[in-house]
């Protein structure tokens, strides 16, 4: 047990926290210590960034990634394949078990606040002899779904760009998959520059991209119906249609499709681990990470029905029309037909311009679990938008992807703390209770293995080369590559998580209380 900690016993509170630092088995209680680096500590690292994030920024991170209307404009088409009751109700399903995932996921972040997360809580809670592989493959499969989060957001970009230049020459434009690839590389590269900035810019970064988006909600939701109410073509559908007009365009059976239509939603709000990626910059971060983690899910799970019905109300009846626009952007379709041509244009450039902030911040993320690498994060990301050149159809697997690789890494260690670990977590500030919180973890495990079942899937009941989903083929893949690669030569090296503070005891260790830096004296060697 690890003692309380005062000015005088801090050093003591040194060696009990270092000491069998390898031993998986010691149980780690964010009760015992009283400021962020105590708890880092704890944990195994010494603080290596400063904290800039306050808990508003945290949850600015994910809302910012999440970027609610951007989102929803890049997967509209999808959310549409379904009719309006897909997308409202699609919507409202899945994210209330999304946020079953966010509780969920919380508690374990409150409990140990580290950036490595989702792989570090993987290898404590494993069992010992799989904790290492386990830890591995966790972190290259959520490393893998934030690169594929970047793609899937850049690419986006690209077809909201791309969208407008169509607008303003009215229709004299062709989009191809040349094009759209070279505005998603540019987008990408622009993205590396910005988030090589120092932390603390990028931290007012989030903020800025939390006004920026909500300001473009509210905009979006009060002019749409407004121009919907003046346009001599189009009117305001009625609530039958708008919440029971269920519609099949994909060729699937509306059951299957009613839950393919989920998957706006799972792509949207599907950044909150990002709050976790960022706790060694939070302050106060056991209170941060999961405010910023619910809190962001919660305001995308309303805000996002919102935008949903209001696109329910103001959207042609002819869905096919838009779901197949020449714009490529069903979501400026929708625009156009309420607002005419320079107001799409105006509306598709603000949300162009929040959806490159989203990606701004999902690199600042990658940056964060492929350590600081931002400059391999981008190149990733530029290698596996390569399936842009392929299609419009299997540009969806960018999206897919993403959800794949973030579900399985996401459900790896909330199953794990519900089995193997079960004796070993120690709930932190946020903690659901003994009866609700197993109810809340298991269920979200369920969802989360239909999910990830469900990606694999292609969106079209007919595949060929231009409609495969090659989730199903990059997901496994990085998998078994990572396996043999593990199995090969990791095995003999990965250690698990690397702590920072040395296992040896550290003497002549000086802390300032109020900041919970540490100075450095000798070791004992």
């Amino acid at each position: 047990m690890i003692p309380q900690k005062s000015a005088t016993s801090y050093n003591h509170y040194i060696h009990a926290s270092t000491t069998n630092r390898s031993n998986a088995s010691r149980v780690i209680d964010a009760r015992l210590a009283t400021t962020d680096n105590d708890l880092l500590a704890e944990i195994g690292y010494k603080p290596e960034l400063k904290r800039h994030f306050s808990t508003l920024q945290v949850f600015g991170v994910a809302f910012s990634i999440m970027g609610l209307l951007p989102s929803i404009s890049s997967v509209l088409g999808i959310a549409l394949t379904g009719g309006t009751v897909g997308m409202i109700w699609g919507w409202f399903v899945a994210s209330s078990f999304i946020l079953l995932i966010g509780i969920a996921m919380a508690e374990l972040g409150s409990a140990m606040p580290t950036s490595g997360g989702l792989y570090y809580w993987t290898n404590y809670y494993a069992d010992d002899k799989w904790r290492k592989a386990l830890s591995y493959l966790v972190g290259n499969t959520n490393s893998l779904a934030l690169v594929g989060a970047l793609c899937s957001v850049d690419y986006g970009f690209a077809s909201e760009i791309l969208s407008i230049v169509v607008i303003s020459r009215d229709g004299d434009f062709v989009i191809t998959p040349a094009k759209t690839y070279a505005v998603f590389a540019a987008c990408v590269v622009s993205h590396i520059f910005i988030t090589c900035s120092a932390s603390s810019k990028v931290s007012r970064l989030q903020t800025f991209s939390v006004v920026c988006n909500l300001a473009l909600v509210f905009f979006f939701i009060i002019a749409l119906p407004i121009g919907t109410a003046r346009s001599s073509t189009e009117s305001f559908n009625d609530a039958k249609y708008i919440f029971g007009s269920m519609e099949t365009f994909s060729g699937w059976t509306p059951g299957w499709q009613f839950a393919l239509c989920w998957m706006p939603a799972i792509w949207t709000i599907g950044a909150f681990d990002s709050c976790v990626h960022m706790s060694e910059e939070a302050k106060n971060a056991t209170r941060a990470v999961p405010i910023g983690i619910i809190g962001s899910i919660s305001a995308c799970f309303v805000l996002g029905l919102v935008i949903c019905i209001v696109v329910g109300a103001c959207i042609t009846t002819d869905i096919s029309s838009v779901i197949d626009t020449d714009f490529g952007q069903p979501m400026a379709q929708v625009i156009f037909n309420a607002l005419g041509k320079k107001w799409a244009m105006a509306f598709m450039a603000l949300i162009a311009f929040c959806q490159w902030l989203m990606g701004a911040s999902i690199l600042t993320a990658i940056s964060r679990q492929i350590w600081a690498a931002v400059v391999f994060g981008g190149l990733a990301a530029l290698v596996m938008g390569l399936l842009c050149l392929i299609g419009p159809t299997a540009s969806n697997a960018l999206f897919s992807l993403a959800v794949s690789g973030n579900y399985l890494a996401w459900g790896t260690p909330i199953f794990l703390r519900l089995t193997f670990g079960r004796d070993k977590f120690v709930p932190g500030k946020f903690y659901m209770g003994k009866t609700w919180s197993p109810v809340i973890s298991w269920t979200a495990c369920a969802f989360l293995l239909f999910i990830i079942i469900m990606v694999q899937f292609p969106s079209l009941p007919q595949v060929g080369k231009e409609t495969m989903n090659y989730t199903c083929v990059i997901t496994p893949g990085v998998l078994i590559l990572s396996a043999i690669y593990y199995m090969v030569y990791a095995k003999r090296h990965y250690r698990g998580p690397c702590n920072t503070i040395d296992d040896d005891v550290i003497y002549g260790s000086e802390v300032d209380l109020n900041s919970g830096s540490l100075e450095m004296g000798e070791k004992k060697h």
